[in-house]
């Protein structure tokens, strides 16, 4: 049975995953500490503590991990296609000094157990070149050829993770996850990613608009709403598995179909002008997720059509606040580093 005060950091915590995070975990009984550069844009945080730490620093790793027990590293510098096809060096410099530091401050103050977020970008782009994408399975990492520097670092940082605990007896834990989307995440500015962004241009526009859309709109995508994200989470943290495990939808969709979905829940009927000038990233990528199935007795189950439903309002709302200068937006901080 659970110590039902069991004390957990939670790293990139101002960030969209992290904030809901906390409240997950404050809901089950644990005491929560979140670290990050800054607090949540969008979410009051419960957080028992909630501390501004640059964790690219070794001693600001060691200050975030005394005196806890488990850790969820979320803690990231990334964004959608746009951004982390532009600001290459930096993604990767930042990821690896927090992830290298993070991993040694555990085993320095002894951490019980450690869940990494890596992500569905380290699969190769060999097995993503068609829409009609087979499933990604866990086991098909390797040989590696990862579509950008993010999906490396992800990589690479996976391997240190595995090495943590074959030598140092860290209790790991690796979760990739695919295109987790929600309220109260960030909806734009460069850094949000595709169902985020088709909803700000749904919001924004007035019935028989035109929106624009990056790529010939025939990729492919699977799209997990954040409350099966921490389900899964959670129960892979809570688990004896310590192979990287997928966790997302296997609902794909075409970014094209992404449009229609979101313009059924805005009533609205809009044109669309496809820019093939912009990065779209890998044609079609999917979650197999025959092993969540078979680890955790558990698959997400949340369609993209309800989570849409509950992503949608919230978006048109910030829209709306944003377009009457609401003080809030105007003086929100500038994105944390979180994943």
């Amino acid at each position: 049975m659970r110590d039902k005060q069991t004390r957990v950091l939670i790293t990139g915590a101002g960030g969209f995953i992290g904030s809901h995070l906390i409240e997950f975990l404050k809901e089950r009984g644990y005491w929560v500490r979140g670290v990050d550069l800054v607090y949540s844009q969008f979410m009051n945080t419960s957080a028992d503590e909630f501390r501004i730490l640059d964790l690219r620093r070794w001693r600001d790793c060691l200050a975030a991990t005394e005196g806890v027990e488990h850790v969820y590293s979320l803690a990231a510098n990334m964004g959608g296609i746009g951004f982390i096809e532009t600001v290459k060096a930096d993604v990767m410099r930042d990821n690896v000094l927090i992830n290298t530091h993070m991993l040694e401050a555990a085993r320095v103050n002894q951490i019980k157990r450690y869940f990494y977020s890596s992500s569905a970008c380290v699969y190769p782009t060999y097995n993503q070149r068609d829409p009609e994408v087979t499933p990604l399975k866990e086991a098909e990492a390797y040989p590696a050829d990862p579509d950008n520097e993010y999906g490396w670092e992800k990589l690479f940082t996976e391997r240190i993770v595995a090495s943590y605990r074959a030598e140092h007896g860290l209790e790991t834990r690796i979760a990739r996850y695919h295109n987790v989307y929600g309220p109260h995440g960030t909806w734009r500015g460069g850094r949000e990613k595709a169902p985020a962004a088709i909803c700000r241009k749904l919001a924004e526009a007035e019935d028989g608009d035109t929106i624009n859309i990056w790529g010939d709109g025939r990729q492919t995508r699977s799209f997990c709403y954040i409350d099966d994200c921490l389900e899964g989470s959670y129960g892979l943290m809570m688990s004896d598995y310590h192979q990287p495990l997928n966790i997302g939808s296997d609902e794909l969709v075409s970014i094209n179909r992404l449009v229609e979905i979101v313009s059924d829940i805005a009533g609205k009927r809009v044109l669309v002008d496809h820019d093939t000038t912009k990065p779209e990233g890998v044609r079609g990528r999917n979650s197999d997720n025959t092993l969540i199935r078979e680890v955790l007795d558990w698959v997400p189950g949340i369609s993209l059509q309800d989570g849409l439903r509950k992503t949608y309002p919230w978006i048109e709302d910030q829209v709306r606040r944003a377009a009457g200068r609401d003080p809030a937006l105007e003086t929100a901080r500038s994105a944390p580093l979180s994943d």
